[in-house]
């Protein structure tokens, strides 16, 4: 049996989380999360964030454990139809759901973050039963050398009794001094050094993230596009996330996702004023060139659906399939979006939507 390489500690760590390099960076990354919340309030459906910035999380997250996929793959398993298929987008497509059943739970169980969720999130995202590992035998090795690099807790009884703790800090407000961000990066770091799940842990981890801003009132919908940062900086990420367990540099891992929190939350509020302009440039066109076409309704199913087809207007709108298609092709002929195929089905792209998402994710 391999032994493991690092003792989990209880949190928080007896070393000092406040320090003034800290808390400057806390003062930014609290300013911009809280500019972020603001603006994503004026969104008039919040349903249309969750449903395409959880997608671009998706994603990008991912895209850390090398499931690549363009936006355009990733759209079209949104559209549920037949067509080519790429496996790499079916996963980023459970990557998404997992963070809205996440959502789902926290909104059912008064804020609550509890293991049970994260095992019902590792279900669905891995699709199989199952949850903390109970078989010893797992390391994390380099990818490129094959040296192993961690070895987390073995015994079945550890990983339950480390995740215990873990949900009880979660959870625990009345006593914590603890900024709610600095508080973020000590569970993560534990997550993912308690590593509780046979594969999957470090979606899940991130998940995680995003689910406690959430809970901690940062911010009113799970919408922070944090895994485009740690991408960009994979290797300080994992260098960082060790450095702690050798050195005990608490400091510097904290302030690395202080940083990505700041910086992501100010690529996400370009995201959402991106949204919430195009929104109103379309409303006010539809009002103007289609105004006897023209719904709230139709306006949130453009955007909520980058790629849409008349199953989704019949469902959002409650119209029968000849209303729904007859709304798409007069959208179309007006080039509100484009009109496509696959197979023997019409879908319809919001052209300048995607073309919002392919800037923020370079391209692809």
């Amino acid at each position: 049996m391999l032994k493991p390489s690092y003792t989990i500690p209880d949190l928080p760590p007896p070393v000092d989380l406040e320090t003034v390099a800290v808390l400057k960076a806390l003062a930014k990354a609290n300013r911009a999360l809280a500019e972020l919340k603001g603006r994503a309030a004026t969104i008039p459906n919040q349903g249309i964030l969750i449903n395409t910035l959880a997608l671009q999380e998706a994603k990008a997250s991912s895209e850390i454990e090398n499931i690549v996929t363009t936006q355009d793959e990733l759209f079209h398993a949104d559209l549920q139809m037949e067509g080519p298929d790429s496996p790499a987008a079916k996963e980023v497509a459970l990557y998404r759901d997992a963070l809205k059943l996440g959502y789902h739970h926290l909104q059912e169980s008064d804020g609550l973050i509890t293991n049970r969720t994260l095992i019902e999130m590792f279900r669905l995202l891995k699709r199989r039963e199952g949850g903390f590992r109970v078989t010893p035998g797992t390391a994390l090795k380099n990818d490129l050398t094959g040296e192993v690099v961690y070895v987390p807790p073995q015994d079945a009884r550890e990983i339950e009794a480390s995740m215990a703790a873990l949900e009880r800090f979660i959870n625990e407000d009345e006593h914590s001094v603890l900024d709610p961000l600095v508080k973020m990066a000590l569970i993560h770091h534990q997550f993912e050094s308690i590593h509780p799940f046979p594969d999957g842990n470090g979606r899940i981890g991130r998940i995680l993230n995003v689910l406690y801003l959430t809970r901690a009132g940062l911010l009113e919908t799970p919408i922070l596009y944090l895994s485009r940062h740690i991408t960009r900086t994979k290797a300080d990420y994992y260098r960082l996330l060790q450095k702690v367990r050798t050195q005990d540099a608490w400091e510097e891992w904290v302030l690395y996702m202080l940083e990505a929190v700041a910086e992501t939350a100010q690529t996400t509020l370009a995201l959402v004023e991106g949204i919430r302009n195009q929104m109103a440039g379309v409303k006010r066109r539809m009002r103007e060139e289609l105004p006897n076409l023209y719904s709230q309704d139709l306006l949130n199913n453009l955007f909520r659906h980058p790629y849409t087809r008349i199953e989704f207007v019949v469902q959002d709108l409650h119209v029968s399939r000849q209303t729904a298609a007859k709304y798409l092709d007069l959208l179309a002929e007006r080039g509100f979006v484009a009109k496509q195929r696959s197979g023997r089905s019409n879908y319809y792209v919001n052209t300048d939507l995607v073309r919002l998402f392919l800037d923020v994710s370079g391209g692809q």
